[in-house]
């Protein structure tokens, strides 16, 4: 099958193109966000291929996946096709709603010949879906490996923007937090900030993935504070790589980290107490680590997420 998607998310993406079909990936000058093409800083397979936005007029494509409300015109624009009518498609929803969450409308809500698939079921539980048909594709993630050494006594966070997003990402709560370890934040490759920075609380790092996740897997425990997010990936990267997990029990992470892997709670005393007792008990951290990696592994692996996904784009085209 031919798949037309843009590259939007970095690491579902990945994930998703490791699939059998063929896909392409519309390319515009400057690699904007409308068309970035083929990943420079994730490890994409051959089978990905990126076309010039004036070119994709004259591409068979099999089904478009959306996963932006303006998507629907690109597609009208570029290939001359309406998806939903003309052409198969299905909206990927990556995001929790913002805003009156539990109100929200989805874009998608008033039309039903466009399948909508959700990340999570956390989700699907507070989005206004309306009569669009909707599923649940959780998510699946390229196995980095088991690489925790846990030698660092200290706790690593993933967050892009650690600034801006402060109390999207939890980033405000990292003082109070650092009472029990110094704490890392690791961004990847962060276009426009810069490799380093300092922090009282510890520093942040701006690294390639690859780099990210060596020295992430250093650090002894790996802290969540999110407090609105539809599922940082990063948790479970972190997962995959053996570490334990300390982590707000907030939209999906609670259904993601079991007991044996970790700590979920609301409660920043708990959480303090639990990056504590991870810091000063290497045995029970790489305990918890195996477990949190079994777990992710069984969840998140790689083949029940394409072949989730092999059956969610045949059924659309057949619709």
């Amino acid at each position: 099958m031919r798949v037309l998607l843009w590259h939007v998310h970095g690491s579902w993406t990945t994930a998703f193109v490791q699939g059998a079909h063929d896909y392409l990936v519309p390319l515009v000058p400057g690699r904007g966000p409308d068309g970035r093409g083929r990943a420079r800083t994730y490890p994409w397979p051959a089978g990905v291929r990126e076309v010039p936005w004036d070119r994709l007029h004259g591409e068979e494509v099999d089904l478009v996946v959306l996963q932006r409300p303006h998507e629907l015109e690109l597609v009208r624009r570029w290939l001359g096709r309406r998806p939903g009518r003309d052409l198969p498609a299905v909206y990927v929803e990556h995001n929790a709603p913002a805003g009156d969450a539990p109100g929200t409308r989805h874009p998608l809500a008033g039309r039903d010949d466009i399948p909508l698939i959700h990340v999570t079921h956390f989700n699907d539980l507070f989005w206004d879906s309306g009569r669009a048909p909707t599923q649940v594709v959780e998510h699946g993630v390229v196995d980095p490996g088991h690489r925790y050494t846990g030698e660092l006594p200290r706790a690593g966070v993933v967050v892009n923007e650690p600034i801006r997003r402060e109390r999207v990402a939890g980033t405000d709560l990292l003082p109070r937090l650092a009472s029990a370890a110094p704490i890392d934040v690791f961004g990847m490759k962060v276009t426009g900030l810069p490799h380093r920075l300092r922090f009282p609380f510890g520093t942040f790092e701006n690294l390639p993935q690859e780099a990210m996740h060596a020295e992430l897997a250093r650090r002894r425990v790996y802290l969540h504070p999110y407090r609105w997010t539809s599922l940082g990936l990063s948790l479970i990267e972190a997962m995959l790589l053996g570490m334990p997990v300390v982590a707000l029990a907030a939209t999906e992470a609670v259904e993601a980290v079991p007991p044996e892997a970790g700590v979920i709670s609301t409660r920043v005393a708990t959480l303090t107490a639990a990056l504590e007792s991870f810091v000063t008990d290497p045995a029970r951290a790489r305990q918890c680590g195996k477990a949190a990696r079994a777990a992710a592994l069984a969840r998140y692996g790689l083949g029940r997420f394409l072949a989730d996904w092999d059956r969610v784009l045949a059924g659309a085209v057949g619709r």
